[in-house]
């Protein structure tokens, strides 16, 4: 009996089972059609990802060849740039150069001038000079007669000719009557264009008469009443090689640095840069 209790539990089972088969068959040809969808939109989304991965590739790539393009334009650029400055630097240079070249020049002939018009004016007496008779032995000399000693307080030749020949006695050696030239240049003509002319030509005539301490004090007084004067190279450097005559060797290489400082294009920073470096 029990048997047939379990037989006829499992004839009515069977449609249920069959109806769960049914209903699973048709989830999964219902199910089939869905996947097959999923897919291929997975696949077109792949295709567009890959695609979006080509072009950022490219874009990447292209910013990379667009920013070594900028680079090198930059580097182009300041080559560029620093030739203009370099090309500027040059003519500037050149420029300074000639003007320093222009203006000894014209210092030099300015003083070949005064140096020829002094030996002229040693060598002829002035227009309308006469020689002055022979006194008679006792005869008292008259002070107007001309040669004489022009008396106190006389006015004092023009200028030029006074700077001329004190300039033609520096130059033949004669470096007290210079001196004394010189002097009364300053006294009677300080205001005029020659004045620091002839203070640093007193230091070179106390220079050539070896008095050294004196000629340092003689530029010392171009330096401090004629700062504008073009003799200041010049002085530096003599005033240098005065103190190095004196022993002072670490003073005067200061003068000698500060004109190849202040004044690089000179002769007179020439001179100072052999003076700083001998052994070249």
């Amino acid at each position: 009996m029990r048997r047939m209790t379990v037989a006829a539990r499992s004839i009515e089972e069977v449609p249920v089972i069959r109806r769960t088969l049914a209903f699973a068959l048709l989830v999964a040809l219902v199910a089939v059609p869905a996947r097959a969808d999923d897919k291929q939109e997975i696949q077109r989304l792949q295709v567009q990802v890959a695609t979006l991965q080509v072009q950022v590739s490219d874009l990447l790539r292209l910013g990379q060849d667009n920013q070594r393009e900028i680079k090198r334009l930059n580097e182009a650029l300041a080559e560029q740039t620093q030739l203009v400055r370099k090309l500027v630097q040059d003519q500037r240079l050149q420029l300074e150069s000639l003007q320093t070249a222009m203006r000894e020049n014209g210092e030099r002939l300015a003083e070949m001038g005064e140096r020829l018009q002094g030996l002229q004016g040693s060598a002829l007496p002035p227009a309308g000079y006469a020689p002055a008779p022979t006194a008679a032995p006792g005869a008292a000399t008259d002070p107007a007669a001309p040669g004489a000693t022009p008396p106190a307080g006389a006015a004092a030749p023009p200028p030029r000719e006074l700077y001329t020949q004190a300039y033609a006695d520096f130059a033949r050696g004669n470096y007290d009557l210079a001196i004394q030239g010189f002097q009364e240049y300053l006294r009677n003509y300080s205001g005029t264009d020659f004045a620091d002319n002839a203070q640093y030509w007193i230091g070179e005539c106390l220079y050539g008469k070896l008095k050294y301490e004196e000629a340092i004090e003689a530029w010392n007084g171009l330096l401090r009443d004629y700062a504008a004067s073009d003799k200041l190279p010049d002085a530096r450097v003599k005033k240098g090689m005065a103190l190095e005559k004196l022993g002072r060797r670490s003073q005067a290489q200061l003068e000698y640095r500060f004109v190849v400082e202040r004044f690089p294009n000179t002769q007179a920073a020439r001179i100072a840069r052999e003076k700083l470096n001998p052994q070249q």
